[in-house]
């Protein structure tokens, strides 16, 4: 089982380690913050707690602070 991930110029297959892997399990593995990043799966915004399928595909948005 896999799903594609998308961020910045990353453009990869990954490997869905167990049945319950989540979006935030996704953003640990790669160090990210929460509240640093938007989720997408299949174009849908999605929370963290969104169980990643097998064939979804995953975007993270940086999002841009600004003053």
């Amino acid at each position: 089982m896999s799903f594609t991930l998308k961020y910045k110029n990353l453009n990869e297959e990954r490997e869905i380690p167990n049945d319950d892997y989540t979006i935030k399990d996704l953003l640990t593995e790669m160090e990210l913050s929460p509240q640093t990043v938007v989720s997408k799966q299949n174009g849908e915004l999605v929370i963290e707690d969104t169980i990643i399928e097998d064939g979804d595909e995953i975007q993270l948005v940086q999002i841009i602070y600004g003053g």
